[in-house]
């Protein structure tokens, strides 16, 4: 039983985290994509940086170029003039300017490896982000509709449930007018033919006090006491 417990702990617990993932999903994605944005501009400034050493390599690699072919000049000068020996200590300086010029030159192919390298990444991984931002636009749009639609049927369904509820409420109204009205005119015909005033009328009609209701008979006679006696 304890065994089965902490399964279904653990199945809610897995559910609660997916249903959260499914309504967040536009905001981490939304995260992660600034997260990848920012790798790249990170990859942007490591290439920038790349390419500005390769080319101060290069500012070098020309410096150290010019002045070995100004020292050679120098060096057979010297031995055209006799000077071996400033001959000599010049091939020693080209010799270091030498050993500099191939070092700058395995930079400068190392660095040209590397910006090959990271031209290639940064491009890729902008175009991936172009990607995911188009998807990220269409998902957003989708996710908007079917927000809207989630919500014109939570909209409707209330609104067309309400309709036969105020109708059936409204027929039952009426019935209860109609019952009530019944009800009034039934206690007035039964207040007409036994209460009291019916009972008075009664005694009436038998010669005991004066009529309470006026009949044709009354009004006929009325109006003959009103004629002009003729001649």
């Amino acid at each position: 039983m304890f065994k089965t417990v902490v399964t279904l702990f653990r199945g809610s617990v897995a559910a609660a985290g997916e249903e959260l993932e499914d309504r967040t999903a536009l905001l981490i994605l939304d995260q992660q994509m600034r997260d990848a944005a920012a790798a790249v501009e990170r990859s942007k400034r490591t290439l920038a940086l790349a390419i500005a050493q390769d080319q101060q390599e290069g500012r070098k690699l020309e410096a150290t170029v010019a002045r070995i072919a100004d020292l050679e000049t120098r060096a057979v000068a010297a031995l055209d003039g006799g000077r071996e020996d400033l001959a000599k200590e010049a091939a020693e300086a080209i010799a270091g300017l030498e050993a500099d010029r191939d070092a700058a030159m395995t930079a400068r192919a190392l660095f040209a490896t590397e910006i090959v390298r990271l031209k290639r990444h940064v491009a890729n991984a902008q175009a991936r982000i172009t990607e995911l931002d188009r998807g990220r636009r269409v998902a957003r749009a989708s996710e908007a509709v079917r927000s809207l639609r989630r919500s014109g049927i939570e909209a409707a369904r209330p609104y067309e449930s309400t309709l036969p509820e105020a109708e059936s409420t409204l027929r039952r109204l009426r019935e209860r007018q109609l019952e009530a009205q019944a009800a009034d005119d039934a206690l007035v015909e039964l207040d007409a033919a036994t209460g009291p005033l019916a009972t008075a009328e009664k005694l009436a009609e038998q010669g005991f006090g004066p009529r309470l209701k006026t009949t044709a008979d009354d009004v006929l006679a009325r109006l003959k006491s009103k004629r002009t006696p003729t001649a």
